[in-house]
């Protein structure tokens, strides 16, 4: 069923839904904290920065943009054939928004669903949901489900893991240059594990960041090796050259 021509193209809708739908979330949320810092006279350009630090905001920003372009791209395709693998670099974004959807699911869930926030900092349950357990799960279902994508080779996990190590390095080196805009503290970071001030200190910090980053190249694999897996159930080559595509037969009407 996944391999048909109807099948990709309700996925393609999805795609396009999916991404509208965070796009709403992300903006309610900026909105809602927004206007609590000028409630509360808090620093409004801090508040804006800090938003777009949290890994999972730039996740859910980074899959919808790479959602709608490639359901975009299936759409306005012309007459290709249904059976015309993506463009290589859209393939690959595919596969790192995939991994770090997937991880802000299982890194939410497993460790910050019951953290107490600070008054006032309280996420729109709606929108909490959309970013932290619906959108992982959609680009989940995408990589299991979703119309057979790009066989990428297995050096694709570089691209993968590279936004991640920039991010950790980003936050560490800007964690202890800014105050945070609620507790007044010089200090701020996204999420209270990677806070070397908490108790543990650093080690705890180097811990969660080694164990966060093992699970960010299992699971960036995992997605690699489905799209491979799937490429090879079809017939399709291994992207190791310039297009690979799935002979026609492989899409039925």
């Amino acid at each position: 069923m996944t391999r048909t021509r109807g099948w990709a193209t309700t996925w393609t809708v999805l795609r396009l839904a999916m991404a509208a739908v965070t796009v709403a979330a992300i903006v309610a949320q900026l909105t809602k904290s927004v206007g609590t810092a000028i409630e509360l006279g808090r620093d409004v350009t801090t508040t804006i920065a800090n938003f777009f630090s949290f890994f999972t905001i730039l996740s859910n920003a980074s899959a919808a943009i790479v959602l709608a372009w490639i359901a975009l791209w299936y759409l306005f395709r012309g007459r290709r054939r249904e059976t015309d693998a993506e463009p290589r670099g859209l393939a690959v974004a595919l596969a790192c928004v995939s991994t770090y959807m997937i991880i802000t699911g299982i890194v939410y869930n497993t460790l910050l669903r019951n953290i107490e926030l600070p008054q006032g900092s309280e996420p729109i349950p709606w929108s909490n949901e959309v970013l932290h357990l619906i959108g992982p799960i959609f680009l989940l279902l995408d990589v299991l489900l979703g119309p057979l994508r790009r066989a990428l080779p297995w050096r694709s996990l570089w691209a993968v893991v590279a936004f991640p190590i920039v991010w950790v390095v980003y936050t560490m080196i800007r964690g202890a240059l800014v105050t945070n805009p609620v507790s007044g503290d010089p200090f701020w970071y996204p999420y209270p594990f990677l806070n070397p001030n908490n108790p543990g200190g650093w080690p705890s910090v180097v811990i969660y960041v080694i164990g966060i980053a093992l699970a960010i190249v299992a699971v960036g694999a995992f997605v690699v090796w489905c799209g491979r897996r799937r490429g090879a159930l079809a017939g399709a080559p291994d992207d190791a050259g310039d297009a690979a595509s799935v002979p026609s037969s492989v899409v039925s009407d």
